[in-house]
């Protein structure tokens, strides 16, 4: 990893975003590394859960740091420095993929970057850009989605298998577990912590901005468990359940396939080789998206941007037309 990297401007504040059917006033927090007013795009960071804090997505400052990118970083609603909505929680009418499409375009206005900005969207947050690219809004001009499913389906089946692979002792405590309904106690934790170290970062100890994302999750789970995975365990993206991939929240019929054709912007996609987000998972964004690239890491999972670091802010300075600092 490159160590002494120089310290970036830093802005951050609240935007303010009508919501009428939330019953009280919201905001959208935010983190700008960089100058907006430089004449360089921006990129603007869509975190993943959905409801997991901007917090692990903050190695990407790199790219501020050697190539002088503005990043616009944010709290989606509901989660982190944003409003937070408990008396929300299991409302799937309220927390839709509309929302969270409308809190983005609110930013970009906020911004008046709505003209020229680029979308980097990593996990829930590539499927959000993905959603928004397929608009075909006038201002985006490169569009990365990094570990991300086009359905939610093809994500199901490839958990399921990295399940099946967990050594037996691992799958045994997980499913005596799971069976008495001890999901949250330390046996289960630890047995789980396996499979999190294989798919989704394999960079042992986690991070502290990995830790820290998690961490302010588990102080408020609302969105996570209703649009996301809903299910009682909040330590990670998914729960793996005894005899499936368990998604029950909102998302379990996502399915984006069928409109990828819609972007016209340059695409990159990214996956891990140890990535839940395996090939057949994101193999639809290259055969559907017309202007596309895919690199896939070879000693990555989930999480990239901790597990080869230097690689993937080369990778994505070089698809944004920077040249090597």
């Amino acid at each position: 990893m490159t160590t002494n990297r120089p310290i970036t401007q830093i802005t951050q504040g609240e935007i303010p975003i009508s919501v009428p059917s939330a019953g009280k006033e919201c905001k959208t927090w935010y983190q700008v590394h960089g100058s907006l007013s430089a004449g360089i795009r921006p990129v603007v960071i869509l975190h993943g859960g959905p409801g997991i804090p901007h917090n692990y997505c903050l190695p990407f400052i790199d790219l501020t740091r050697s190539h002088s990118i503005p990043l616009i970083f944010y709290d989606q609603l509901g989660c982190g420095r944003s409003t937070h909505l408990p008396e929300k929680k299991h409302d799937t009418s309220f927390w839709t993929i509309d929302l969270f499409l409308s809190e983005l375009d609110n930013l970009l206005k906020y911004f008046e970057i709505q003209e020229d900005y680029d979308l980097l969207g990593q996990s829930w947050g590539g499927m959000l850009a993905a959603q928004h690219a397929v608009l075909q809004p006038r201002g985006l001009k490169n569009l990365i989605i990094a570990n991300s499913p086009a359905d939610m389906s093809s994500w199901a089946a490839a958990g399921n298998r990295f399940r099946s692979q967990l050594p037996q002792e691992e799958q045994d405590v997980l499913d005596r577990c799971e069976r008495e309904d001890k999901e949250e106690g330390e046996e289960f934790e630890k047995a789980l912590m396996v499979f999190y170290e294989r798919h989704v970062c394999r960079t042992v100890p986690w991070p502290e901005d990995l830790v820290e994302s998690f961490r302010l999750l588990k102080e408020d789970d609302t969105v996570y468990l209703t649009i996301g995975r809903g299910v009682k365990l909040m330590q990670l993206h998914n729960r793996i359940g005894r005899s499936e991939f368990n998604i029950t929240g909102s998302l379990k019929t996502w399915d984006v396939r069928k409109d990828l054709h819609k972007i016209n912007v340059p695409t990159l996609v990214i996956n891990g080789r140890y990535d839940c987000a395996q090939d057949e998972v994101v193999e639809p964004f290259f055969r559907s998206i017309q202007k596309v690239k895919w690199y896939k890491f070879g000693d990555s999972s989930h999480l990239p941007q901790y597990e080869e670091r230097d690689k993937f802010m080369e990778l994505i300075a070089m698809f944004l037309g920077y040249t090597a600092a």
